[in-house]
């Protein structure tokens, strides 16, 4: 779907049509993460994880709408509902993604323009269809015309699509494996195509198809989020709350990555406690939310100031090791299962679709 959130609210309010519009993560225009642009703001500069504030500055005149995800995964599961008439092997990829098998006997691109055609006559809002040999090729594909695309890579096109496309646009790309093949020399998807032929058919992660870069090489040595608050706060139920945030958030890059941190670190800014900083290590290392979150909070408690005015928090985990022990209590392996399933949600209808409830509070 092209921007999906910001598009369905297109669709609900014909006021906001062509609009430059950005989705705040939270209901405070000067002080959200804009999780949504419409591709009128896009145009302008603003993208998905700008502060808000930096967006407005960009376009003051931008509309703003509170991310409603009851609207965003109605809507996905209704689309979902649309593909399965086709009969055809379906995946539900994400939120505002899909994937289909069409068999050899089918004409891939009529399919792909009655899909297109089905969406907006149901949705009013628009989608990019990319076909390819290959999940990879046909995600590569589908960002090659957005908005209201559609693009087709075979063997005709392969070389001249690959040798259009900066390597930082493929799947998996975007991030440290990007970084460390471009330092390389390579810039281009031909680029890595020629380097790496075998990449294109397979659709596993980067270190289990590159066989350049050794784990030492990719590892991490940290993994951190940090936050500004508008105003310096002495609620201290707030305070945890944005640890708790910041904890999860790093947890979820964390399980992500396949690491666990033993090593937390929470930074704390203010007016009275100045920057404060302080770490432990644990000889359990852990990649739960929760867990960083209650370490953190302990860490907090060395602060020799009660309730101090904060300004900025941050969390930090290191010491990441791959988690390679199997847990033995019942408990822990109820609450693992638990953590994949609430990943899985959150990875299929949106970030943050279920959270933790004392968030609410920086909401």
């Amino acid at each position: 779907m092209d921007a999906f959130f910001a598009s369905i609210e297109q669709a609900i309010n014909p006021r906001l049509k062509d609009r430059p519009l950005i989705v705040g993560s939270r209901g405070s225009r000067m002080h959200t993460v804009v999780c949504a642009a419409s591709y009128a703001a896009k145009r302008l500069g603003v993208h998905s994880g700008m502060s808000s504030r930096d967006a407005l500055k960009i376009c003051p005149n931008l509309e703003f709408v509170t991310a409603d995800q009851s609207k965003y995964i109605w809507t996905s599961s209704q689309i979902f509902k649309l593909l399965e008439t086709y009969n055809l092997p379906l995946n539900y990829a994400s939120i505002d993604e899909f994937q289909i098998d069409v068999p050899d006997d089918q004409n891939p691109v009529s399919l792909g323009k009655e899909i297109k055609q089905q969406i907006y006559a149901n949705f009013n809002i628009t989608a990019s269809v990319g076909i390819a040999k290959t999940w990879l090729l046909a995600k590569l594909a589908s960002k090659i015309d957005k908005p209201d695309g559609l693009t087709l890579i075979n063997d005709d096109n392969f070389k001249e699509v690959l040798s259009k496309t900066a390597l930082n646009k493929l799947c998996g790309m975007g991030g440290k494996n990007g970084q460390i093949l471009m330092g390389q020399g390579l810039k281009t998807c031909w680029d890595l195509y020629l380097n790496l032929p075998g990449f294109f058919n397979n659709c596993g992660k980067f270190k289990e198809t590159s066989g350049k870069s050794s784990e030492a090489d990719e590892k991490p040595k940290s993994m951190s989020h940090s936050y500004t608050l508008p105003r310096a706060q002495i609620n201290p139920q707030v305070i945890q709350a944005w640890i708790r945030v910041l904890s999860e958030m790093v947890a979820t890059r964390l399980r992500q990555d396949d690491f666990a941190s033993a090593t937390v670190h929470l930074w704390l800014n203010g007016p009275q406690i100045g920057n404060f900083g302080a770490q432990k290590t644990y000889q359990e290392p852990t990649n739960d939310g929760y867990y960083v979150y209650q370490r953190a909070l302990k860490i907090m408690a060395k602060s020799r100031l009660k309730n101090p005015l904060i300004r900025a928090i941050g969390v930090t985990c290191s010491g990441l090791l791959r988690p390679d022990y199997n847990s033995l209590f019942n408990e822990e392996i109820r609450r693992e299962g638990l953590i994949r399933a609430l990943d899985r949600i959150n990875g299929k209808f949106g970030e943050s679709t279920i959270y933790p409830a004392i968030t609410v509070l920086t909401r």
